[in-house]
């Protein structure tokens, strides 16, 4: 394996983002009023990112059509990560049985 100084400059320029982004978001969460409709908005939050996540690859193929039902259906009853889960397992399964 070789040093390359430059590679690892990216690297810790990338790690120093990272932790940049993170610190502050720490402090922007400190800032920011707890109100009603800030805190509504913030719980609405994780199934907004949920969506966007879902929404393009909904329409790659019948597999992942039908997760997305499953996931629709799921997310008011499960966590967060069940729904990710299960929606991630019904694409493999549909998948594996020709979907």
């Amino acid at each position: 394996m070789t040093f390359d100084p430059a590679t690892l400059s990216a690297i810790l320029a990338m790690a120093l983002a990272t932790y940049l982004t993170r610190v502050g978001g720490l402090w922007l969460a400190g800032r920011i009023p707890s109100s009603g409709r800030v805190r509504a908005a913030l719980d609405a939050l994780p199934i907004a990112v949920l969506v966007a996540v879902i929404a393009p690859s909904a329409t790659a193929g019948p597999a992942e059509i039908v997760a997305a039902l499953v996931a629709i259906l799921a997310v008011r009853r499960l966590p967060l990560l069940a729904v990710v889960v299960l929606a991630v397992a019904c694409v493999v399964a549909l998948r594996a049985l020709g979907g």
